[in-house]
């Protein structure tokens, strides 16, 4: 009989308390698994409804223009509260339904308008999208806690990826099988039971209540802002880190509405490939994931960060050189091991750099940072695109990437020189 400690994958001397989260956490995964196998059918869906290059880069920069202006105000809201844990199941549970509803509008909406009606519906999406994605982190890293996070997040997102990884091959043979549009509309509706997966599991993970900082009265909004500005100067480890992960972000936005492009109008792929080449990617990030949680162990997190940085970089010029759908599968597997760690790491090394009693307040900035980048990059890739080309494009991406590779290993940093204890 398996144990539920290692079912949960709990630190050796954790609490039932902490037991009942970290299998709540991996539960989660599999909701999230579940419903997030839509999400490399969405673009696709748009252009085959007949988006242009620029609606389709509209379905990255739209809710994230709006989340860039209030992704700060939401973490300074989440910063006030005692326990962030049931608007974390709430907004998700909002944000995910947006699945079902894009199935639900594409039914009702005229066909001339679907497209916009769809765009709408994500860019509504945003507020949830941006409360789930501060308070994600928050929960997780009180979750993990500090020498956790590797041990935690490797499970979660392993499970999340096989979930999902299966998913999405069942997703492609359903697309191609049944006839369009009503094949796309059934897969987001029927996707949503992840959601609902996630928002109970979620509700059940107990946290001790946060004791809010507290607010000086009588200061003027010009006082408040200078106050925020020097509390996130203060941490300069953190102001670094974000800074170089935001250019190796935008490298990775500006390919994001590129790859459907590719592979619809370059390569002409058909649905069942598509969804093979997305299960490849998030296959092989099981092994990513416990290929370099052992990794920072053993070498330590700069070697991990350095690696995945560099190895992902190459990725969509890889893809460019192609148009064999085999050879892209291959690509996106070699993608998937690089992505993997780079998941690890990244959220490893941010949640070093974040002071425990501002946690929500200096995530929302670095979600606030990652809407700028999601709001400019993609529609500069698209713009690309029309000028030299979807692969021109693809490859710019790629020396982006590198570029941010280059700053990461310019200056050895002093967090991350160490391995992470599970």
């Amino acid at each position: 009989m398996i144990r539920r400690p290692y079912l949960s994958a709990a630190p050796v001397g954790a609490t039932p308390t902490q037991r009942k989260n970290f299998l709540n956490v991996q539960i989660d995964a599999i909701g999230v698994g579940l419903v997030s196998a839509a999400s490399p059918f969405l673009p696709v869906f748009l252009t085959r409804l007949g988006a242009t290059n620029l609606q389709v880069g509209l379905l990255t920069a739209m809710p994230a223009f709006v989340g860039l202006f209030l992704a700060i105000v939401i973490g300074r809201f989440l910063q006030s509260r005692r326990n962030i844990v049931p608007w974390f199941s709430g907004a998700s549970l909002l944000y995910f339904s947006s699945y079902a509803l894009t199935g639900l509008v594409s039914l009702v909406v005229p066909r001339q308008y679907v497209v916009w009606a769809i765009l709408l519906t994500w860019a509504a999406a945003t507020l949830p999208q941006i409360m789930r994605a501060v308070a994600f982190s928050v929960v997780m890293n009180a979750v993990a806690g500090p020498r956790g996070r590797y041990a935690l997040m490797s499970r979660r997102w392993s499970v999340l990826g096989f979930t999902s990884a299966i998913t999405v091959t069942v997703v492609g043979q359903i697309l191609h099988r049944l006839s369009f549009p009503i094949n796309y509309q059934l897969v987001f509706i029927g996707l949503w039971v992840g959601g609902a997966i996630s928002y109970y599991y979620t509700r059940q993970i107990e946290l001790p209540d946060a004791e809010p900082q507290p607010r000086i009265a009588g200061l003027s909004l010009p006082q408040r802002f200078k106050g925020y500005v020097n509390l996130i100067r203060s941490e300069r480890a953190f102001v670094s880190f974000i800074a170089k992960r935001l250019v190796y972000v935008s490298g990775l936005t500006l390919a994001a509405p590129l790859f459907p492009l590719y592979y619809v109008r370059e390569v002409q792929a058909t649905d069942a490939w598509i969804g093979i080449i997305n299960t490849a990617q998030t296959a092989v990030m099981l092994v990513g994931y416990f290929l370099w949680a052992r990794q920072g162990r053993v070498r330590g997190s700069r070697f991990v960060l350095l690696w995945t940085t560099f190895g992902l970089s190459l990725y969509p010029a890889l893809v460019a050189s192609t148009h064999r759908v085999e050879f892209m599968a291959l690509f996106a597997g070699l993608a998937g091991i690089f992505q993997a760690g780079l998941d690890l790491v990244f959220f490893d090394e941010l949640m070093k750099t974040v002071p425990d009693q501002y946690s929500a307040t200096f995530v929302s900035l670095v979600q606030s940072l990652q809407y700028l980048s999601a709001v400019v990059a993609p529609l500069l890739g698209t713009l690309l695109a029309d000028h030299i080309g979807i692969g021109g494009a693809l490859v710019v991406s790629s020396m982006v990437r590198l570029f941010g590779f280059g700053l990461f290993a310019g200056k050895r940093q002093q967090i991350g020189s160490t391995g992470t204890a599970d």
